[in-house]
């Protein structure tokens, strides 16, 4: 097997597995980041959406082999020194009912923000229409979108 070297949530680490190991399984199962759910294992769901290089990858669909020596960010890192500003919206809308689909989504946010800082309803929707949430909190996560742009300086 491979001992395959990337970073995640800035800290290096090195994994023995066979390349094609979905990240989603390195992640939960070898290094604990059990944020990033399993939804569908198709990349439909967007529940294990997680930035490679800065842009959002499904890691269910993500092979070990294609991380090697890149950045991984996943739901944990987000909030290593304090809620990100998409975290904090999310809570002031009160978005999160049961909370499965909630890291993915906000990973989906992040980089949308991160792309178009100040993004219109169908923005968001062209983005988090393929993550589901099975609670239907749609209208909240949209309100959350656009306050988190705000608090990043996006819209007024």
């Amino acid at each position: 097997m491979p001992n395959i070297s990337f970073f995640v949530n800035g800290r290096a680490v090195s994994i023995d597995a066979p390349e094609d190991t979905p990240l989603l399984w390195i992640l939960r199962e070898e290094l604990g980041l059990t944020g990033t759910k399993f939804g569908c294992g198709m990349a439909l769901c967007g529940a294990c959406t997680v930035h490679v290089e800065d842009l959002p990858v499904r890691a269910c669909m993500a092979r070990l082999g294609e991380v090697a020596g890149k950045r991984v960010l996943t739901i944990e890192g987000l909030g290593q020194n304090g809620l990100h500003p998409v975290q904090e919206a999310w809570l002031e809308e009160n978005v999160p009912q049961c909370g499965y689909c909630q890291s993915g989504q906000i990973m989906g946010t992040v980089a949308l923000l991160r792309k178009k800082p100040k993004p219109t309803d169908e923005d968001i929707d062209a983005v988090l229409s393929s993550h589901l949430c099975r609670c239907g909190t749609y209208c909240r996560i949209r309100r959350a979108v656009h306050r988190a742009a705000e608090k990043m300086g996006g819209t007024p």
